[in-house]
């Protein structure tokens, strides 16, 4: 787990403007962790302002109505909620800040499920401050940051929809219909929609066949 400082509130004090980013909106319902993880990349001068949701909905409203966010740091897991949702919610809008996913479990799995939803990094709970400083001033200087030198995938020449991408990465996880739907609050058959287009995009005929072949080229 990281070390930090326990910070107050949900939104922390400012600190200097020689600050790395200005506005940081942090995704987390755990709210020891989101307010330690904000009072610790405010002590490192890495963002002078901190906001802190706990849920896609939030994020999503928070990014709709303010475009002075700078990066956005989400967990893949919120309560009853999968945070790669996100990327669904926000594909209709012409502009986005950088996204990178935090999560408890760092597997190549949910490292190449975040790229290929379309995140622009990825950090694990368990890395080491040293890495929280890193992967910031990677996004700062217009890069991405991932484990193992994975790179985000273009999502202005990505063949599938961030919502196929998100039905794609339950599917790998062996998530039945029914699970995708509940997760992404989808009807079954919009995701049956959805897995039939994914099916067509890679020329597969079953679930097997289109998990494979989407971690051949790389998507998962």
């Amino acid at each position: 787990m990281i070390a930090t400082t326990l910070g107050r509130g949900a939104e922390s004090a400012p600190v200097p403007a020689a600050s790395l980013f200005e506005r940081v909106l942090l995704v987390e319902d755990h709210a020891l962790f989101a307010q330690g993880l904000a009072g610790l990349i405010q002590q490192e001068m890495l963002a002078a302002q901190v906001n802190i949701v706990s849920s896609v909905e939030q994020a999503a409203d928070a990014l709709r109505q303010d475009d002075g966010i700078d990066l956005v740091l989400l967990d893949v897991a919120l309560n009853g909620e999968v945070g790669l949702s996100l990327f669904a919610r926000l594909s209709g809008q012409s502009a986005r800040p950088p996204i990178v996913i935090i999560s408890s479990s760092d597997d190549e799995g949910t490292v190449r499920a975040a790229r290929a939803a379309g995140a622009n990094g990825f950090l694990a709970k368990s890395a080491s401050r040293a890495s929280l400083v890193r992967m910031m001033r990677a996004l700062g200087q217009g890069h991405s940051y991932f484990p193992g030198g994975l790179t985000a995938i273009s999502t202005d020449d990505f063949p599938l929809t961030p919502r196929q991408l998100e039905v794609l990465s339950l599917l790998a996880q062996g998530f039945p219909n029914k699970r995708i739907c509940q997760s992404l609050d989808l009807t079954e058959h919009t995701v049956k929609t959805h897995l039939k287009a994914i099916f067509t995009q890679l020329g597969v005929h079953n679930r097997t066949e289109c998990v494979n072949k989407a971690r051949a080229l790389g998507w998962l």
